[in-house]
């Protein structure tokens, strides 16, 4: 005996179509078919399925589901960490992702700019610098990315830069971050030190951060002699013609 098409859901005056052909039915997905749905979403789109119920909030609010969304337009194999907010994820552009160069011996802005292919003062906007004399108190700069190609199958790290002041997802080109949470621990104790030098020598001599980095760099980080060594500085450019 054949059953009702009531009973399997179907219109009796249509037994070929479901009963309740609403939109709404969309919102009562098995949650594997959901996660892959939302898998193939933008960030934009995953933040808007997360208002259609309780349900597709909570899949759309999954790491995993947030982390796809954000590294396939850009093909990242992988994202590791925890932005501050889950604001971080929603905003998918290139500006999110950085390149980490570590500053070494001889390195300017100008060369990094020309070795990256980006621009000077992009550079010096990332990475919060007045000047270029700042690249000499940083241990690293942050690359903004020119060639997206770069992250193709990349893993990132979501970290928040004290001294750009922005948290993106850092591509190390060594393959993964150095150190470990000792030494971090030293590297922040001894960058709080250099900031109190540093903000010392820039109150004495009335000057921005990056002349101050720069007279500490070329004095050792001694502040007596980066100031007798501004004052030299001065008193020569004073004894020029035209001053």
């Amino acid at each position: 005996m054949s059953r009702p098409a009531a009973d399997l859901g179907l219109s009796p005056s249509n037994p070929s179509a479901p009963s309740d052909p609403s939109p709404m039915n969309a919102q009562h997905l098995p949650g594997d078919l959901l996660r892959a749905v939302l898998h193939r979403l933008s960030p934009a789109d995953v933040a808007r399925a997360a208002c259609v119920c309780r349900q597709w909030h909570a899949v759309a609010s999954d790491r995993a589901v947030l982390e796809a969304a954000f590294r396939a337009p850009w093909g990242v194999r992988r994202v590791v960490g925890e932005p501050a907010t889950r604001a971080f994820w929603r905003a998918a552009s290139l500006g999110r992702f950085a390149l980490s160069h570590t500053v070494r011996r001889g390195d300017s802005v100008p060369g990094i700019a020309v070795k990256y292919s980006v621009q000077v003062t992009d550079i010096k906007r990332f990475n919060n610098m007045m000047s270029d004399h700042g690249i000499y108190s940083r241990e690293r700069l942050l690359i903004p990315i020119s060639d997206p190609e770069i992250l193709l199958g990349s893993t990132c790290y979501i970290e928040m830069d004290h001294n750009s002041k922005r948290e993106v997802a850092v591509f190390y080109p060594e393959g993964h971050p150095t150190g470990n949470a000792e030494s971090l621990a030293n590297a922040a104790a001894a960058k709080k030190r250099s900031k109190r030098i540093l903000e010392s020598v820039r109150r004495s001599l009335h000057v921005d951060d990056g002349t101050a980095e720069y007279y500490l760099s070329v004095t050792d980080g001694d502040p007596r002699a980066a100031m007798m060594q501004f004052s030299e500085d001065l008193r020569w450019e004073q004894q020029q013609p035209g001053h």
